[in-house]
């Protein structure tokens, strides 16, 4: 029996789901963080990453043929020649590369995705001023990296991760304009999601069990995963991700870019993935509510009434999407005594921020909303469901699959059916 591993990389944990070829759930693993994602190094990633391969039983490792990873957009990091990083990484929301921003537009197209406090580019500029870029020789994404540790081939990614590096998606390939920024560092090579690369390390294999000729694939981002996993599959359906952040995707017939707003498209086969994130989410709920008082609150709410309270809800200056704006202040007050009103008012100005993300790509050219999926902690909030359905005036319903692992498992099986498992390495 053949079986796929899919692992997802969020900011809250690992995860890992194994399916079989009929796409059908043989194991899930998980890993969570203790530390808050700004405290969690690539050691944990690593370790995080190998716990999760030794808690899949041993008869199951033994059957898996393909694996591919999933990491946060825009989390990146440099390492050395031997892969080692040479510095902390940079995380999807941090802004330091807002230093650069005006450099970067005098080479970067009007309204680019790399025209972002937060794209991986401009975080590259900024790395490339720190004194720790001396020893750097790659530039890589989190998921990038962990498919390293497996396959031990430096410097492959995939064009989901690369987009934010300014990866020309329609024409595959850097654009000159990149060229111009003298980038003295190895940009990574760039395949499509879900190309098998090579075989596992034989280390690996053997240290976990698993069989040598199990090849590890290009991997995608977790919100792309989730999309993947949700069921959506005609153009007009969406997925909203309900994580630490809101990310919203639009599948579209037409490509939609405006870094003004924080709007960017992923190529998925013939379509397009438009959509954005915002900071606001489920971790400013967590600031202020355990999960239990969330669930406990949400179930005294009347969703078909909507709140007074209007919130533009951050843990910290500055939001992506659709406002993009890194000096953006939170807004939580007033703050009610009764704090079932105060969760109301942030359950309703989530969802108000959502329906204007999908108000917006629809402006700018997307198809017409017909149908949101939900993925993510909050999408088994019944009442917060309730509340976005009223906003969105759409079918609002559960993914078939909210696991973002599971989509990437999805994407390692098609890959190696795709390719008859001739590897990326093989061609090379």
């Amino acid at each position: 029996m053949d079986l796929y591993l899919g692992i997802d990389f969020g900011t809250s944990g690992a995860r890992g789901m194994v399916i079989d070829q009929e796409a059908s759930i043989q194991a899930q693993v998980r890993y969570p963080f203790q530390d808050s994602p700004a405290a969690v190094t690539p050691k944990i990633w690593q370790e995080a990453l190998f716990v999760l391969v030794e808690q899949i039983p041993d008869q199951l490792r033994r059957e898996i043929k393909a694996i591919a990873i999933n990491g946060t957009s825009s989390t990146v990091l440099l390492v050395d020649a031997a892969g080692n990083p040479t510095d902390a990484p940079l995380l999807y929301n941090d802004t330091r590369g807002s230093l650069l921003l005006e450099h970067l537009r005098s080479i970067a197209p009007p309204n680019h995705t790399v025209l972002s406090a937060t794209s991986s580019l401009a975080k590259l500029l900024w790395m490339r001023q720190q004194p720790a870029f001396s020893e750097a020789r790659y530039f890589l994404h989190q998921a990038d990296w962990l498919a390293f540790l497996l396959h031990g081939q430096l410097g492959i990614s995939d064009y989901h991760n690369a987009l934010k590096l300014g990866y020309d998606v329609e024409e595959l390939k850097y654009p000159e304009w990149l060229e111009l920024l003298q980038i003295p560092i190895q940009l990574p090579k760039v395949l499509t999601p879900g190309t098998p690369i090579t075989q596992l390390r034989p280390e690996i294999a053997d240290k976990f069990g698993l069989r040598r000729d199990c090849v590890v694939c290009a991997g995608t981002t977790d919100s792309i995963a989730a999309f993947l996993a949700s069921g959506a599959k005609l153009p007009g359906e969406a997925v909203t991700s309900l994580g630490s952040t809101l990310v919203l995707k639009l599948l579209s017939r037409t490509r939609v870019e405006d870094a003004r707003y924080g709007i960017y498209s992923h190529r998925l086969g013939d379509l397009w993935l438009t959509g954005g994130a915002s900071n606001t989410g489920g971790a400013v709920l967590k600031q202020f509510f355990t999960n239990a008082e969330l669930e406990n609150l949400s179930c005294e709410i009347d969703a078909s009434i909507a709140s007074e309270l209007d919130y533009y809800p951050l843990l910290k200056v500055g939001d992506r999407f659709p406002i993009n704006d890194p000096n953006l202040p939170p807004r939580l007050e007033p703050r009610p005594d009764n704090p079932m009103e105060f969760l109301h008012g942030l359950l309703e100005s989530i969802a108000r921020i959502e329906a204007r993300g999908y108000e917006l790509l629809q402006h700018k050219g997307a198809d017409k909303l017909s149908r949101v999926y939900t993925a993510g902690g909050g999408a088994a909030n019944e009442t917060w469901s309730a509340i976005r359905a009223r906003y969105l005036q759409v079918p609002v319903v559960a993914s078939v699959y909210t696991e973002a692992a599971y989509g990437t498992a999805l994407l390692a099986m098609e890959g190696v059916n795709r390719s008859n498992c001739v590897t990326f390495v093989d061609i090379l």
